[in-house]
């Protein structure tokens, strides 16, 4: 099945002051409306620097991780080498500004100068109670926040 579609970024990531900035494209502010008092955001990126012709064929990894299985399917990661690097991350919001449409948070996995596809307002009930994970990655962080202490790089063969 071929079918095109079509993707206008709304804005890109920067960094100032050691914080990254969500800042949008003037024509996307309104879509601001209503969004103040979200402590959260999911934003939707695109991995542009990894967006290549043979990345995308990538469908399979050897061990990405030093405790998990010799092979996983690339759907089983979080890689940005994919069919469709499309990646979403929720952040913590630490500012924002509506007027010039500049969300600051304090980390996003996205470089400077990455397109942003969309935001959506992160809320309380898209927690799942029951989560289950494989052996493998059940020892990482249950809560995004204790994300940041935790040595990940004892967890990436790269």
């Amino acid at each position: 099945m071929e079918t095109t579609i079509s993707i206008t970024p709304i804005g890109k990531v920067l960094k100032e002051n050691g914080m990254f900035i969500i800042e949008l494209e003037k024509e996307y502010l309104p879509a601001l409306i209503g969004i103040e008092g979200f402590s959260h955001l999911q934003i939707i990126w695109w991995g542009h620097l990894l967006d290549k012709p043979e990345n995308r064929k990538v469908l399979i990894t050897n061990k990405p991780y030093k405790t998990g299985p010799e092979v996983l399917g690339i759907y089983a990661t979080h890689s940005p080498v994919r069919p469709n690097p499309i990646l979403i991350t929720t952040i913590a919001v630490a500012s924002f500004d509506k007027v010039k449409g500049r969300i600051a948070t304090g980390y996003i996995d996205a470089e400077p100068g990455t397109p942003i596809l969309d935001i959506k307002p992160y809320h309380k009930n898209e927690r799942i109670r029951d989560c289950r994970v494989p052996d493998w990655c059940s020892h990482w962080p249950d809560w995004n926040e204790d994300s940041a202490t935790f040595d990940w790089q004892k967890e990436f063969n790269f």
